[in-house]
């Protein structure tokens, strides 16, 4: 069986899910709008230009959820699903989706999104399984740290490596369709990579390296 890969954010989706779940927070007036938007924007910034610190992200986006129920946490969701992931959705990435389904590939998302975020927008998508940077949680309570190796830069090679030794598994004809430079390690690794979309420093060595470019934009 075949390996499918696929970034998440501006990849099968046209935006960022970390970055519109702290739009969502600000819009709810959940968190401090002028403060938690700055950040957010600067942390995005960071991630679009290869500098971002993982874990300091990651205790900034999870930091705010450890004040709800896991009640309170999927009624959050559930609306933040309809408002802000929805429109996002696109046409030929459900369709790209469906071209390996009926080829009969395994399909994997890999994401350096946290899995709260991420797992009911991979259910949605259909996918049959999916790696995101994992958050730590005690006593029913996210605690604004995470658990084990961010899915993040070559932290997704080492979270795939995993994945596949636990399930006998191997990269072998496998694919991974991605937008940005931070999954370079991971491009690397499989047999066909393709830049999708692709920020301008993955456009570039997409082009040197004649890897195939695609756009999965309406």
């Amino acid at each position: 069986m075949t390996l499918a890969i696929f970034d998440l954010d501006n990849t099968l989706i046209a935006g960022d899910s970390d970055h519109s779940w702290g739009e969502f927070l600000v819009s709810k007036q959940l968190v401090d709008a002028v403060e938690y938007r700055r950040q957010n924007d600067l942390f995005y910034q960071a991630y679009k230009d290869g500098s971002l610190d993982i874990h300091a992200y990651q205790r900034f986006a999870l930091t705010p959820l450890a004040r709800f129920t896991a009640a309170e946490l999927a009624e959050l969701h559930s609306e933040f699903m309809a408002t802000c992931i929805e429109p996002l959705m696109l046409v030929k990435a459900q369709t790209l989706l469906q071209q390996h389904r009926d080829n009969g590939d395994y399909l994997l998302i890999i994401t350096a999104t946290n899995s709260f975020i991420t797992h009911p927008i991979a259910t949605h998508l259909g996918v049959d399984d999916i790696l995101a940077t994992d958050p730590q949680v005690i006593d029913g309570r996210y605690t604004g740290e995470i658990i084990g190796t961010p899915c993040f830069q070559g932290g997704k090679v080492t979270r795939l490596n995993e994945w596949l030794a636990a399930r006998e598994k191997s990269l072998h004809g496998s694919y991974f369709y991605s937008d940005s430079y931070n999954d370079l390690p991971l491009l690397e690794q499989v047999t066909h990579p393709v830049a999708v979309d692709p920020d301008e420093r993955l456009r570039q060595t997409a082009e040197a390296r004649n890897w195939p470019i695609i756009s999965l934009r309406d």
